[in-house]
């Protein structure tokens, strides 16, 4: 082959080698540009890819990475969506350069003018038909098109001179350039936030203040455990997407539908100037490990669902009640439990936060955090029960949650003494006692509880946790501790240990103790 002809696909190959760096570049600004003028919110280009994800994901694999990996499997899952999505639109950048040099070369337009216009266009283009908002595809159009600009110099590039040291030292200058405006981005996108929550109003806030205040009396001595009251901001999430809903109170409906005499459809307004309760109310994960923390407890301000249920008049023989959010989650409830259920708007005093289902959620006493469903739309009477999100996913349905006496602490006392102490939690049959052994089991005695919560001050009858703490005088070396709870019905929590999956962990927490 003549010299020249090699020299030509040379450099062709290298051109192409530079465009796929630039074009992944571009996509890297491009979402980066989406999240500093997004945030976390759908408007985000990821967010529909990620709900793919989601979606798409065997639930194999999803149970997996709940019990394996907990709180770590959200943020691979997000990381994942977030390659995918910079994948897609580096795909798009690359027709994109391809087809502006197209252009350039046709029509009087320079090259340096014509891929950056083709790039930001496409997208633009792109953002727009992911989340439909014009301030996101703006965001992704600008920096990929300023990139591409930089890149493109004069000389139709997209890099001036590809394979000299020239072209590598500005695609270096490049790299560097585009994360460090994705680190930019990710904390101008981190800030924001769409200001949703506020205080609650009047009686409502002082009669959560007091109740906080209440629990805060009522908390044992103990290092290392949380207080009675978790704060709204460390209180565990977990939710199907990574990214939540905006739904503001003023857009906020409820549809009540199916099989009853009359729908009908309840606004924000007309929910909080019903039958207003305020109350303890504890909720567990049932896809944590047996001693891990996804358990919580806050003063909720609420209106119970019954009345709601009886102004739609449910026909005779209704079984179950299918619960629809708006980020597409779904949870089925026999009527029975739906009647003992409170529709939440307040949280420790303030109005919902948007990660615990601003402006409304379900609470459904006794049961697993899986099912008190959060933006909560619609209530939809059905004769027949049916599947819900994770039930169609192998995992346990609206049966009550599983008694649990958690080991959080062990603390070295001045006096020598030792200290273990946690919280035990057994749903609406509440805690009667708390066992501790130090011999592995073998003996047992009765561990100190905190004051139990009145029923008048929780929601659902004794739904919510106590502390505990025991203290003794250890001999030299190794101590076993174990714990385990009793509940109101005399019940022992059960020793045998079970997974999660898929009717949450039970069984007996332990731990070594050394002196």
């Amino acid at each position: 082959m003549p010299s020249n002809s090699l020299r030509t696909v040379s450099a062709r190959v290298r051109w192409a080698g530079s465009r796929a760096i630039v074009a992944l570049l571009a996509a890297v600004v491009a979402v980066g540009g989406s999240f500093a003028v997004s945030g976390r919110t759908p408007s985000f280009v990821v967010a529909p890819v990620d709900a793919f994800v989601v979606t798409t994901t065997p639930a194999i694999v999803l149970t997996v990475a709940i019990e394996q990996l907990g709180r770590l499997g959200e943020t691979l899952a997000s990381l994942v969506a977030a390659a995918l999505t910079i994948g897609l639109f580096a795909v798009v950048a690359q027709f994109a350069l391809v087809g502006g040099k197209t252009l350039s070369s046709r029509l009087p337009i320079p090259a340096w003018v014509g891929q950056p216009a083709a790039v930001g266009a496409a997208m633009a283009l792109l953002a727009w038909l992911l989340v439909g908002n014009i301030t996101s595809a703006v965001g992704t159009a600008v920096p990929a098109a300023v990139l591409v600009a930089l890149a493109s110099g004069r000389h139709g590039g997209p890099v001036p001179a590809a394979g000299t040291d020239a072209s590598r030292r500005q695609l270096l200058a490049l790299t560097v350039g585009a994360f460090g405006f994705g680190i930019v981005s990710y904390a101008i996108g981190s800030r924001r936030s769409p200001g949703l929550e506020r205080d609650l109003e009047g009686a409502l806030e002082a009669d959560a203040t007091a109740l906080s205040q209440q629990a805060a009396d009522m908390e044992l001595a103990v290092d290392g455990i949380p207080g009675l009251v978790s704060e709204s901001a460390a209180f565990y999430t977990v939710d199907i997407n990574n990214i939540d809903p905006v739904v503001t109170a003023a857009d906020w409906t409820l549809m009540v539908t199916g099989e009853v005499d009359s729908d009908y459809t309840l606004t924000y307004d007309d929910l909080v100037a019903g039958d207003v309760r305020t109350g303890y109310n504890t909720l567990r994960c049932v896809g944590e490990q047996l001693n891990a923390d996804l358990l919580d407890n806050a003063v909720w301000t609420a209106v119970p669902v019954a009345p709601l249920l009886e102004r739609a008049g449910p026909s005779g023989g209704c079984e179950c009640v299918r619960v629809q959010a708006s980020d597409g989650y779904y949870q089925q409830f026999p009527l029975a439990a739906m009647e003992r259920g409170y529709l939440a708007f307040g949280m420790n005093g303030k109005a919902l936060p948007r990660a615990h289902g601003h402006p409304v959620r379900l609470l459904i006493p006794g049961h697993w955090g899986e099912i008190n469903v959060k933006w909560v739309t619609e209530f939809e009477v059905l004769e027949e029960e049916v599947d819900g999100y994770w039930e169609e996913r192998g995992w346990h349905g609206t049966g009550p949650v599983n008694t649990i006496a958690k080991l959080w602490t062990t603390n070295e006392l001045d006096d020598g003494r030792m200290q273990v102490g946690g919280h035990a939690y057994a749903g609406t049959r509440g805690i009667e006692t708390v066992e501790v052994s130090t011999d592995g089991g073998d003996s047992w005695t009765t561990a100190e509880l905190s004051e139990a919560f009145g029923p008048a001050d929780v929601l659902g009858d004794r739904d919510a946790w106590r502390q505990w703490q025991y203290t003794w005088e250890p001999p030299a070396g190794d101590s076993e501790v174990v714990v385990r709870a009793i509940d109101g019905t005399g019940d022992v929590q059960p020793a045998e240990e079970s997974s999660p999956f898929p009717s949450g962990s039970s069984g007996w927490v332990r731990e070594t103790v050394s002196v």
